[in-house]
């Protein structure tokens, strides 16, 4: 079991940050829609279903319980969380952690395009600033980068693990036999 949440952790984990990278390296460092972020976790972390699928026709003969189903759903999810944020953390090192004044830049022209100013302009700065603080400690970066993906992976480990409770939800091919 573990060999599997090893396995198809690191294909989704890998699969998100080949997508991210490229919508980063396409968008000539700018990171992208947070809709296509998404997306692309969505489709790495459909992993998931194959894994358990996996695991269920081929080491438990086709029928798997909605417990084991979704702690093995959990597992690949925590996998490729940890591939993620540690990728992010290398390409954060790599930018000299510049990202977080980028987007609060970002985020205020956004406002003073809109046609904020004044004190609300202000209180946007402030809460830029105390983010970009904030953001620099590790113990916080760290969870909020966790927050961005693992959910996703819930989701889909509950929805996995739902549907592959039932046997006859994506049966196992049978093999032809050699005559």
């Amino acid at each position: 079991m573990s060999r599997i949440i090893l396995t198809y952790g690191l294909i989704s984990g890998l699969v998100i940050i080949a997508g991210i990278i490229g919508t980063i390296v396409a968008g000539g460092g700018d990171h992208g829609s947070a809709w296509l972020g998404y997306l692309i976790m969505l489709v790495a972390l459909s992993s998931i279903l194959v894994g358990v699928k996996q695991h269920r026709d081929q080491a438990l003969g086709g029928v798997i319980t909605f417990r084991r189903a979704f702690l093995l759903g959990l597992g690949i999810a925590a996998v490729a969380s940890a591939a993620y944020i540690a990728v992010w953390e290398v390409y954060l090192a790599m930018t000299g952690y510049t990202f977080m004044d980028q987007y609060a830049a970002h985020v205020l022209e956004a406002k003073r395009a809109a046609g904020v100013t004044g004190a609300a302009y202000e209180r946007a700065v402030s809460e830029m600033d105390a983010m970009r603080r904030s953001y620099a400690n590790p113990l916080f970066r760290v969870p909020m980068t966790l927050v961005e993906i693992f959910p996703v992976g819930l989701l889909i480990a509950l929805v996995s693990a739902a549907l592959l409770r039932n046997p006859k939800f994506l049966p196992a091919r049978s093999r032809p036999s050699a005559a």
